[in-house]
């Protein structure tokens, strides 16, 4: 099924997006639905579930990136970004993706420290409970700018021309 993800298919969602980017928009909320249940299990100190939960969704996270979210960059953002930043179809995404970087980068850092000893212990926090907040709140901004994108992207475009249609 995977490899579903990589044909320029019509989305299922009913917008003008590809079947790539209607089944990510739905795995990115399943995957901040899951960070929530992650943040419960904390708070009821069950820290295996809640370490297992949060690396996954950080993992899974990767290979969104990977397989749908970077490719689509690429293609749908050839012009240079100083020439038409002011245009959201450029700006959200590129938005997105310096946060979403950002957010990604920390849970990778936050799981090297919580499950391994590789960094030394000055590069190594204590405060767990203000960089896990961090990466959430983070994670929830790119969630929204995410959904922003998808929007500027798939959606305005696709109701633009809907107007345009029935107008002519």
């Amino acid at each position: 099924m995977i490899f579903l993800i990589f044909l320029p298919v019509k989305g299922f969602l009913g917008t003008g997006a590809t079947f790539a980017a209607d089944l990510n928009l739905l795995v990115q909320l399943g995957m901040s639905t899951a960070l929530v249940v992650g943040v419960f299990l904390a708070r009821q100190k069950r820290f295996a579930a809640h370490g297992v939960c949060q690396t996954t969704v950080l993992l899974l996270n990767l290979v969104m990136i990977a397989t749908v979210m970077l490719p689509s960059f690429r293609q749908q953002l050839r012009p240079p970004l100083r020439r038409v930043f002011h245009k959201p179809y450029y700006a959200v995404p590129a938005i997105h993706a310096t946060l979403g970087t950002a957010a990604e980068l920390l849970g990778i850092y936050i799981v090297v420290v919580a499950k391994t000893r590789m960094l030394p212990t000055s590069l190594r926090f204590s405060n767990w409970k203000l960089w896990m907040r961090t990466e959430l709140v983070l994670w929830l901004v790119v969630l929204i700018v995410g959904v922003a994108t998808y929007y500027t992207w798939y959606i305005a475009p696709f109701a633009n021309a809907l107007r345009t249609s029935v107008t002519e």
